[in-house]
């Protein structure tokens, strides 16, 4: 049963979030005071509403209640945001998610009992990590505090194999993919001998992944 979304708040991050879950195939509800906006995205999918306001008997009338998931993404309207949530949680959504801009506004979000989410932060967290770790690629931030993330090999990697690393004893993460051009390889023989310009998927806490980088990076 495909999985079905309400975005309320269709500004850069929303309109984005939204776009992405339509062009991957999901049922996408999208909400917006402005009428530009909901215009955009008629041309993603066939439920663009105008809120003139984001009630809970609005957002009842839309069908937010029918919804799997409903993310709320008007961060940079605190009261709207706060009382949207709200209303999406009372109307009995299984799961709510909110954008959050700073830490004060995502406790009340966390409190009323939604899913939060610091796109700017993560953004900008991502950015650094690459950054001071040229070998990393790309990552993702679970919310159990675990990442999984694309890293280039180190030259120290190069002709050992997974036997040889013994990653999970030494740096508490585990090697769950390999990467050789475009053909991804999840299920890897532990005898295979990492080549130059291999990439491998980590999944395991961004601090152990570093050290990870850094021990293998032959710097």
């Amino acid at each position: 049963m495909n999985e079905s979304f309400a975005v309320i708040g269709l500004g850069r991050f929303g309109m984005a979030l939204a776009i992405s879950l339509a062009n991957a195939g999901k049922e996408v509800i999208g909400i917006d005071m402005d009428e530009e906006r909901v215009k955009e995205f008629r041309d993603y999918s066939d439920y663009a509403y105008v809120a003139t306001s984001m009630s809970k008997k609005v957002l009842q009338e839309i069908g937010v209640q029918d919804c799997d998931v409903a993310i709320v993404c008007m961060g940079s309207q605190l009261e709207t945001s706060i009382l949207t949530t709200l209303n999406v949680i009372h109307l009995g959504v299984k799961e709510v998610i909110a954008k959050a801009t700073n830490e004060a506004h995502g406790e009340i979000l966390e409190k009323l009992g939604a899913q939060v989410v610091y796109p700017e932060h993560d953004m900008g967290e991502r950015l650094a990590s690459k950054l001071i770790n040229k070998n990393l690629v790309d990552f993702i931030k679970l919310d159990s505090g675990i990442d999984i993330s694309e890293v280039v090999i180190g030259k120290k990697m190069i002709g050992h194999s997974l036997i040889d690393l013994r990653v999970r004893e030494k740096f508490h993460i585990n090697i769950v993919g390999l990467i050789q051009g475009k053909k991804a390889i999840v299920d890897i023989d532990p005898n295979y001998q990492f080549q130059a310009d291999d990439k491998v998927i980590l999944i395991g806490q961004l601090k152990h992944i570093e050290k990870f980088i850094n021990h293998y990076s032959g710097n």
